[in-house]
């Protein structure tokens, strides 16, 4: 018998969640085959046999695991199952009956009703249970007209499967990423000053600037030019300015670090990750837009690796991409500072003495006060307002094209 251990997924991890098997009990497994997810407080990670055999569960889905114990035992005297010889394919004419018949025997199981076929295509079309409809035809047969009827009445199409009304509840353990950034949430507030400081910026040069240059962009580079690029290279800009929003405390110390590693808070269906950009400063659009998509990806796929993760001297976070006007983003420890992005809305401000409309952005820096003055917070952002507002000055290292000219 081969046992399979859990792994250590990193420094001063213990514990993990057993997420999914990826394999049925009893399976001929291959060495190196992944047979399960795991999740620990950080990270999702594929766990792979280390022999070829039967496998055999010592665990189950949803178990909390301590790295080191058993999860699975392969049975390596085992024989490999005969392999299947192909199917001769059937004609494509063939194909395409069968799968006709198929749909056409498989109605939907919510519908399959004592119903009129109009009456089934309304429910289907409009998501109504039939457990909705008072039928009135002859033995409680559902037509058109109840259908039409029960809409009229106010059936609310997002409710129609059931929901609400039964007083049920259930109860799902929290994994282990959930589980530590709720730690982790209290603990900054507990441990940290945190307060919150809030600007608006113009986002019309930036945007006419980006829909200029955004399908040459593409073409040149295979990747599109988002606004977070932008963001990205102001950041990097301000915390050049103000050293102490890319610092942290280490006990009685201030760390000062002579390189920005931004972290880029991306949703996952396992919840909210934060991969990271190394030496974010040194990098320019092209290369800033073509991570930020690899490691979302990586994200939602639950591919992110630890070292990916680990690390970043400040974070970003938009919560613009759900609509969000405005928010107070908590403070992603070590670090001393995050930046919020939100939606862009078009509002009624004053240029120049004239009301005019211009698509707005209000922005969030919420910072730790141990280490960061108000003074330095309120400049940061107004650093970050500038040169998006002034797209120029991100391309000419937070100047002006005329200051470079002369010099200053």
């Amino acid at each position: 018998m081969e046992e399979i251990k859990v792994p250590s997924p990193g420094e001063s991890i213990s514990e993990v969640d057993l997420a999914s098997w990826t394999v049925s009990e009893g399976d001929y497994v291959y060495i190196d085959d992944v047979i399960a997810e795991i999740d620990s407080d950080k990270a999702t990670l594929e766990l792979t046999a280390t022999a070829s055999g039967s496998i055999s569960f010592k665990a189950e889905e949803g178990d909390t695991l301590t790295v080191g114990d058993v999860i699975a035992e392969i049975d390596t005297k085992a024989k490999a199952p005969a392999k299947k010889s192909s199917p001769e394919r059937a004609p494509a004419t063939e194909v395409k009956l069968v799968e006709k018949e198929v749909i056409n025997q498989e109605p939907n199981k919510e519908v399959a009703a004592n119903a009129s076929p109009l009456a089934k295509k309304m429910m289907e079309t409009n998501n109504i249970s039939p457990q909705l409809v008072n039928g009135s035809g002859h033995a409680g047969r559902i037509t058109k007209q109840d259908v039409v009827n029960a809409m009229a009445a106010g059936i609310n199409p997002a409710s129609a499967q059931g929901w609400g009304g039964t007083r049920d509840q259930k109860r799902k353990k929290m994994s282990s990423l959930r589980r530590k950034v709720a730690e982790r949430l209290v603990s900054v507030k507990n441990d940290t000053a945190m307060l919150t400081t809030f600007n608006e910026i113009d986002m019309s040069n930036v945007m006419v600037l980006r829909t200029k240059l955004k399908e040459q962009f593409r073409a040149q580079y295979d990747v599109n030019l988002g606004f977070m690029s932008f963001f990205t290279k102001a950041v990097t800009e301000a915390l050049n300015h103000f050293p102490a929003v890319n610092a942290m405390i280490d006990g009685s110390e201030i760390v000062y670090h002579d390189y920005a590693d931004v972290g880029i808070a991306v949703s996952s269906p396992k919840g909210l990750m934060v991969p990271v950009l190394r030496n974010a400063e040194q990098m320019n659009f092209a290369e800033i837009e073509s991570e930020v998509k690899r490691l979302a990806i990586k994200a939602r796929d639950g591919k992110l690796s630890m070292e990916e993760m680990t690390g970043g001297t400040f974070t970003i976070t938009n919560g613009g991409v759900f609509g969000s006007m405005m928010s107070t983003p908590i403070i992603n420890p070590p670090q001393s500072a995050i930046l919020g992005m939100h939606n862009i809305v078009e509002r009624a401000v004053v240029v120049d003495g004239q009301v005019v409309v211009r698509p707005i952005m209000y922005v969030a820096l919420s910072y730790d006060h141990r280490i960061i003055d108000g003074k330095e917070s309120v400049s940061f952002l107004v650093k970050i307002k500038e040169m998006i507002e002034n797209p120029s000055k991100i391309i000419f290292g937070g100047k002006s094209p005329e200051e470079v000219l002369l010099g200053l």
